[in-house]
């Protein structure tokens, strides 16, 4: 299995810590910083054939706050009849770029899953207001896979809740480089960003924040 950190990355970096929800581990910094700067240039060299858009509220053709795109044998898609996963952009009508090796290996590494991601979503917080209302991923057939998070660039404030919206919520810091695993008893759980603190990492020019989250769609046969 091919090892994502740098040599001199600690091994506590692979160790998750407490996050009081069973089914959710945090992995701080697993991914160091020479591997996350290779990681943000791989994407966006794939940006040149998925470039990142703004999609809109399938009910009210709103515009989101942040920019979003794919990675992957399918993507996931906002259109007017609701969320979807698809094998071509929607802008491009062309399949989307390959996962990055990278990734792959973070997955291999982290989800005790028996087949690979189908789904690298990116999500880019490229504004000071940019932010992800609470929400559950519930698109996906293979339910019983997780869902992996990793977190680029600036650190974002991301709440965690209940399987209803109205549940108690808490909230918790995500820095660059930092993993989050959403799985088991908590793969349906109600969860967000509230804010992007702006200027908190120079890893992206220009700042913001990059969020891919591998996903497991269909079943495995």
């Amino acid at each position: 299995m091919t090892h994502i950190m740098p040599k001199h990355e600690s091994p506590l970096a692979s160790k998750p810590v407490e996050t009081g929800f069973d089914g959710i581990g945090l992995y701080p910094g697993f991914f160091g910083e020479t591997a996350q700067r290779a990681l943000v240039e791989r994407l966006q060299a794939g940006f040149g054939a998925a470039p990142p858009y703004r999609p809109r509220m399938p009910r009210t053709g709103r515009p989101w706050s942040i920019l979003q795109t794919n990675f992957g044998q399918l993507g996931w898609v906002s259109r007017p009849g609701g969320y979807a996963y698809s094998p071509v952009n929607d802008v491009s009508k062309a399949p989307w770029p390959a996962i990055p090796a990278a990734l792959l290996a973070l997955w291999d590494d982290l989800a005790a899953y028996p087949a690979p991601p189908e789904c690298c979503l990116v999500n880019l917080y490229d504004a000071p207001k940019s932010r992800m209302g609470l929400h559950r991923d519930e698109d996906e057939e293979a339910l019983d896979a997780p869902v992996l998070s990793l977190s680029l660039g600036d650190t974002c404030i991301f709440r965690v809740g209940g399987f209803a919206r109205g549940d108690k919520s808490k909230s918790f810091r995500l820095a660059s480089g930092d993993v989050l695993v959403l799985g088991g008893a908590s793969r349906l759980r109600y969860h967000g960003v509230d804010r992007v603190i702006s200027g908190s990492s120079r890893l992206i020019p220009g700042g913001g924040r990059i969020n891919l989250t591998l996903r497991r769609v269909t079943r495995p046969a």
